[in-house]
């Protein structure tokens, strides 16, 4: 193994701008699209869910706007979300937002699992899968596990161009499924109790409910910025951000929403997930729950490689800038990041015996990945509205600034919004898993003999440590619980 401080990719293979697109995508296109329509009908009624979406694809395409632009603007900063943080911010912060960018990542990598077992067990022979979280499926789960850790670890390129392909091969039915859906679509169902009924509560409740599954199935969009440090052309990391972001929208908004048009909400909301395939075979007959099934199998295995790749780059550029211990820093002949790879799947792996023991379900793990990648999110909306305050980047005089400083105060306010929607169970939760990071922070400071904490940052330190000690009482209380 090879210490990147020495050999920094040296040697690597580069990736281009479809590869790029595909890692955007592919980072989207899985489990989620698949399960939106269930997902939202649980929550919220056809009214909410416009309103959500409407919400939801301002607020990211503002996010979107702000990884485009700062790719552009500051080129020389390196590694998405946790550079763009560090840039902004300082060290501890840029290490909260890699840390809790690499949470939401292996925790929403469990759901993966769950989900994709869950599928399978649609089909008559592994009915034994049963919900996704048995022991049989845990097993199954493992196994998978650690042959994608083997793929990527045979070389992130070779990764990337495997992840096209699957990106390809869950498309192609997703398309089908929006021509089916737009031809059986029923005005009359999906009008029917358009605001909701009393059970779901206010609009306003439903919004909040529908928007916390709308973020899940965007989180990916910045899987460009994450891998500029291997990005072919600089130019391509901002494009592929806003195609596969385009692309990657309309199909989210045609599966969830022409849905309500085929089943009605209580229908819908009663679904087993992945509920797109109780959609088809609503209309086509048990073809098309097949169909379905076979294809969030694809969808998922292609996520999961995406998302085997992006978390355990985040701890490998945290160790190179010294914000993580050195050694995540380590890779190997092939220049993937082998510590962080072994330790972000080793945690996935003690998740899923976890889940095996609590139950947990899809919905709560990926509600829990969510509230974890907002903080994320919100440094990285601040750290574009201060570039353009600053002026860094722009020449005299020029309109663009005004633009990029509005678009960074919008997706700003759209994060501040969704940790609003969150509400506190998940932010107490989140806090359980910020925690023990100020350990890793330290640690990685004291190795580089400089001082951790620097002003204000001991300050927070100290706030997040009470935090999480608060949610952990809470926890073995009983007053909060993933489930």
């Amino acid at each position: 193994m090879t210490d990147t401080a020495a050999v920094p990719d040296r040697g690597a293979r580069k990736i281009g701008f479809v590869a790029l697109t595909a890692l955007v995508m592919g980072s989207m296109l899985g489990a989620g699209i698949l399960s939106l329509p269930q997902n939202m009908a649980a929550t919220s009624g056809s009214a909410a869910v416009l309103i959500a979406w409407g919400i939801t694809l301002f607020g990211m395409l503002m996010l979107a706007l702000v990884f485009q632009n700062l790719s552009n603007r500051k080129p020389e900063v390196e590694g998405g979300v946790y550079g763009y943080a560090r840039a902004g911010f300082g060290d501890f912060m840029g290490f909260n937002s890699a840390w809790g960018y690499w949470m939401s990542g292996w925790v929403g990598n469990v759901s993966l699992f769950v989900v994709m077992f869950s599928a399978l067990a649609g089909f008559k022979p592994f009915a034994f899968f049963a919900d996704g979280n048995n022991w049989q499926s845990i097993l199954a789960s493992s196994v998978l596990l650690w042959l994608l850790t083997w793929t990527v670890m045979r070389g992130v390129h070779e990764a990337a161009f495997v992840n096209i392909l699957t990106t390809i091969a869950r498309v192609l039915p997703l398309i089908l499924f929006v021509i089916v859906v737009i031809l059986a679509f029923n005005v009359k169902t999906f009008s029917t109790d358009f605001w909701g009924n009393v059970k779901l509560g206010t609009v306003l409740d439903q919004v909040k409910g529908a928007m916390l599954v709308t973020v899940w199935v965007y989180i990916g969009i910045e899987g460009a910025t994450v891998y500029s440090t291997r990005a072919l052309n600089k130019s391509d990391i901002g494009r592929s951000t806003i195609v596969g972001f385009l692309l990657t929208s309309v199909l989210l908004v045609a599966v969830s929403v022409l849905s309500l048009g085929i089943m009605s909400q209580p229908e819908l909301a009663g679904l087993k997930n992945p509920s797109a395939a109780g959609v088809l075979q609503h209309v086509v007959g048990p073809w098309g729950a097949d169909l379905i099934n076979a294809c969030l199998v694809i969808a998922v295995g292609g996520e999961l490689l995406a998302w085997t790749m992006l978390p355990a780059e985040i701890p490998y550029l945290g160790a190179r800038d010294g914000v993580f211990p050195k050694m995540f820093g380590q890779v190997n002949r092939h220049q993937s990041p082998v510590n962080a790879l072994w330790l972000t799947n080793g945690l996935i792996q003690v998740m899923l015996l976890v889940t095996l023991y609590s139950s947990a379900g899809y919905l709560a793990l990926l509600s829990l990945a969510t509230s974890m990648v907002l903080i994320p999110y919100l440094l990285c909306g601040g750290y574009a509205w201060l570039v353009a305050l600053r002026g860094e980047g722009y020449p005299a005089g020029t309109m663009a600034r005004n633009r990029d400083m509005l678009i960074g105060v919008l997706a700003t306010g759209y994060c501040v919004w969704l940790i609003y929607a969150a509400g506190l169970k998940y932010l107490f939760l989140s806090m359980i898993l910020y925690t023990p990071g100020i350990a890793f922070y330290w640690w990685a400071k004291w190795e580089r003999g400089e001082k951790p904490f620097k002003g204000f940052e001991l300050v927070l330190a100290l706030f997040m440590a009470v935090l999480g000690v608060i949610a952990c009482v809470m926890v073995a209380q009983g007053k909060i619980s993933l489930n």
